[in-house]
Formats: C-alpha cells, structure tokens, sequence
C-alpha cells in the first residue's frame, strides 16, 4: 500500500531500452500529475529477457511479466508498467492483479527488420525463399505492441487514485475488447489469432475486427463486432464466440511447424 507518511510509489518495469523509454514517458506523466509523490524506478528482469530462444522454452505466456507480477503481489513494488502485448490473457492473469491505467496508444503495427545496409522494402515484396525470423506463431501463420498498461494489487486504493486518472480512456476502450476475444477463445501470446479495436469518436461504437489463423498455411477464420463504448469488453466476446462458432477451436488446436 502507498501510505500518506511514505508518500512513494515503487514502479516495477523491465530494463530493456524500449520498456525504460515508456516508462519515462508514463513517469513524466505522473509527476506532473503528483509532484508531492515521489516515483522509485526499479528494474525486474524477467524470464523473457534472460532466456535466448523461444518463448515456448519457458512456457511462453507471462514470460516478460511473471517476475514483476510476484514482486507486485508480495508488495516489492507497488504498481508495473508493461507493454500490453506481453501480458496473459485475463483467464491466465495471476489473481489480485488489476489494470490500473492504459497509456495513449501508439503505432500498432508489426515492423520488418533488415539488415543494416539492406535496401528499404516491404514483407510483400520481399524475394520467395525469404526467411523471416518470428518467435509469434499469429505472425508465422500471417506472416502488433502499441499499449502500455500499468497495473496494481486489487485492493489498494492508494495506488488505484494515483494511477487511474492517467488512463487514456480511447485506448482503454479498444484494449478491452480486444483482450476479451483473446479470453473468449483462451488464447496468448503462443495463439496464431489477432484482434484489432477502434473506436469512433463521433457515435462512441468500438468496433473489433478478429480472426484466427492457420499455422499450418491455410484460410483464416474472420469476423467483425460492433456495440457501444461501455460494453468494450461484451463486443470483444462476441467476436471470439463468433469465431469459435465457426470453428476456431480447430485451429488453434494446430501446433506451429
């Protein structure tokens, strides 16, 4: 718990480059929100950082979050910071674990990384025979990590006050459903699946687009839903139930080649 004699909150993130770099942004953010309250960076190297291969060595899901939720939960920190892509699904969340705040969303689309050198192109265009280096099955079977989520203990309402205001509720919105079609169909970070949100500003309707891709090559499974802003999470359902309607569970029962 944050008490009013303390006055601290201890912020849990990973050390690498990219999760410091959102972190500073998140920080800038709460002190200009907080300048009485004081933000204590602690660095938790995860699982993920630490393993040299892939995820599924490790048990895939959690891999970058595991550590820094156990710190969380036995009161090492009091909130973390992460890139939502790297979160479990809300079935495989550990308990006592809550959402506290979503930062703006940034660009949600999956880059191709060349060698230094190499002449700029797209994935389309590049040469058959190419080989192109993915630990995701979603993106070996379609050949995105915009979002960063901070969260808290259920419970402190410390944390949840400080936190809370500095969500962008547009982001918020979409993230929800789209981790409820991951939770519908039971899927992760090892799912060939894929959900993407938006939200029209103007008749405050999200709208999901999803589906479920075939590892092994073949047609993928779509389907679209769309509700209102306050049942983000109902929308986001529906489209994995749609999907499993259509047999999705078929698919995702397909291990990776």
């Amino acid at each position: 718990m944050i008490t009013l004699h303390s006055r601290t909150v201890r912020l849990g993130t990973r050390p690498s480059p990219m999760a410091m770099e959102q972190t500073g942004r998140f920080a800038d953010a709460f002190r200009s929100r907080n300048p009485d309250v004081a933000l204590d960076i602690c660095k938790i190297t995860s699982e993920g950082d630490a393993h040299h291969g892939p995820l599924s060595q490790i048990g895939g899901k959690g891999a970058f979050t595991r550590r820094a939720d156990e710190h969380l939960l036995d009161g090492r920190v009091n909130a973390t910071i992460a890139c939502a892509k790297d979160l479990p699904s809300p079935h495989d969340r550990a308990p006592g674990i809550i959402v506290a705040a979503v930062l703006p969303r940034e660009e949600a689309r999956d880059v191709l990384i060349l060698p230094s050198g190499h002449a700029a192109t797209t994935l389309a265009e590049l040469p058959p025979g190419t080989r192109v280096g993915t630990s995701a099955p979603r993106r070996a079977a379609r050949r995105r990590c915009g979002d960063v989520v901070i969260e808290h203990r259920a419970g402190d309402e410390d944390a949840a006050a400080l936190l809370s205001p500095l969500t962008h509720r547009a982001t918020r919105i979409v993230l929800d459903a789209e981790r409820a079609v991951l939770s519908s169909l039971e899927g992760g970070c090892l799912t060939a699946a894929s959900a993407h949100a938006v939200l029209d500003p103007v008749t405050q309707k999200v709208t999901v687009h999803a589906a479920v891709l075939d590892p092994s090559g073949g047609p993928a499974l779509r389907t679209a839903s769309c509700g209102p802003a306050d049942r983000a999470a109902e929308v986001g359902r529906d489209a994995g139930l749609a999907l499993l309607h259509a047999g999705a569970a078929r698919l995702l029962a397909v291990s990776p080649h």
